[in-house]
């Protein structure tokens, strides 16, 4: 079936009108900013997953990711004094990781706009490496023998979870906002969550959990080991000017 077109975001996409906005990673036990994950933003769509999933109704989604990736990287090497040090997550499609060239692409953005690799996280959903996980594996390798970190999205979420933890290069685990939300007030729920931030430790990997709304919520990941929490008790998605004077608040607090 040919792809339905979509006169309005092709033009948007064409004429750099697709936004960002940052959502922080914060250290749970002091609230530093670690890092933060850039999420595409346009006024057509609520969140960056409705407008992927309108991009990818068009076949503009591979375009979009890499338009999103690259101005994502070249604000984030002009960031300076608080954001200086601050890590960047971007998001990964299955149809980037289906390019052998994907890798040396984004590593040309990186040289280019004089990023290091250390400050930079690759983030994909778990579900999206069913297909071809032998070479999705060997690019993202590429990727970390750079110094690039390679995050799983959504964990916990997908049939194969523990699979990707022995065969892919991983170095972080994004546990989904699903599996805590009741955390607080079940027992089955917090065992759950705690023997996968065990798990994650054990197998020598860093840990952020997605989606806390609650200083309970927080308590809890704090004493398991939880490494970085994201969410709207520590912050909503925040526009660049906005991010700054977050960073240098929450920055200066800690000090």
């Amino acid at each position: 079936m040919a792809p339905k077109r979509d006169r309005k975001l092709e033009a948007a996409i064409a004429g750099d009108e697709i936004g960002l906005r940052y959502q922080p990673q914060l250290d749970p036990m002091t609230g530093e900013v670690v890092g933060v994950e850039a999420l595409a933003r346009w006024s057509g769509e609520e969140d960056a997953g409705d407008l992927f999933r309108r991009a990818a109704d068009a076949r503009l989604d591979e375009r979009l990711s890499r338009q999103v990736a690259e101005k994502a990287i070249r604000r984030a090497a002009r960031w300076r004094g608080s954001l200086a040090t601050v890590c960047l997550s971007i998001n990964l499609l299955p149809s980037d990781l289906a390019h052998d060239d994907y890798p040396d692409w984004l590593l040309t953005q990186l040289e280019r706009q004089g990023f290091a690799p250390e400050r930079l996280t690759v983030e994909i959903v778990e579900s999206d490496l069913l297909s071809d996980s032998g070479a999705a594996a060997a690019r993202l390798q590429r990727l970390r023998d750079v110094g690039i970190r390679v995050a799983i999205d959504d964990f916990g979420t997908g049939y194969a979870s523990l699979a990707w933890l022995t065969g892919l290069p991983i170095d972080t685990l994004k546990i989904d906002r699903e599996l805590i939300t009741d955390i607080v007030g079940k027992d089955r729920d917090r065992i759950v969550v705690r023997a996968m931030l065990r798990l994650a430790q054990d197998l020598e990997m860093k840990t952020i959990v997605e989606g806390v709304e609650c200083s309970a919520q927080l308590a809890l990941l704090a004493d398991w080991g939880c490494d970085l929490y994201q969410g709207f008790l520590g912050s909503e998605p925040l526009s660049e000017e906005e991010l700054h004077r977050f960073v240098r608040t929450a920055n200066l607090a800690v000090a």
